[in-house]
């Protein structure tokens, strides 16, 4: 096992971040420039920290069938809480609805965040070699950086959303 305490740190880093913009989310009220803002500040962020973090994390993890089936679920975690931004970003935002959806979307964020850190990175760290290590730190950064430049909010409701 190689020391994977800097990827993952990095990995926790980003969920401390989202966290943080959660909880402005939440103090936010009706059609409000905070609330359009924090809501595209955390598209964009969740939505360049998964696409990176399957492409360094998960990609070298799905080749380790200890941890294949920890890693398609959290690649399918990431697909439903794509397709729960995209529905929030489809909702009004003065309505109740959406406070309901964004309610759902914490929980379910926090969620899967927590897993990651607690159960899948302990787990994932025994079955990494220094290459591995080096590969994901590399390709994270630079991955998030140009997924982060493309990132859109794209609102689409749920019930539109190709299965």
């Amino acid at each position: 096992m190689a020391d994977s305490t800097d990827i993952f740190e990095r990995l926790k880093q980003d969920h401390d971040d989202h966290r943080a913009l959660l909880d402005k989310l939440a103090e936010t009220h009706g059609e409000s420039e905070e609330r359009k803002d924090l809501l595209e500040q955390f598209t964009r962020e969740v939505k360049s920290h998964a696409a990176a973090e399957e492409q360094a994390l998960y990609s070298t993890m799905l080749r380790k069938p200890p941890t294949t089936d920890e890693t398609r679920h959290s690649v399918a975690e990431h697909h439903e809480l794509n397709e729960a931004l995209n529905d929030l970003a489809a909702t009004d935002m003065s309505s109740s609805a959406w406070m309901q959806k964004f309610k759902q979307l914490d929980h379910d964020y926090r969620h899967h965040i927590n897993e990651e850190e607690e159960d899948h990175f302990p787990d994932f760290a025994e079955h990494l070699n220094k290459d591995d290590v080096e590969h994901m730190r590399e390709v994270f950064d630079r991955r998030k950086k140009e997924e982060k430049a493309d990132a859109e909010v794209t609102p689409k409701k749920k019930s539109e959303a190709k299965e």
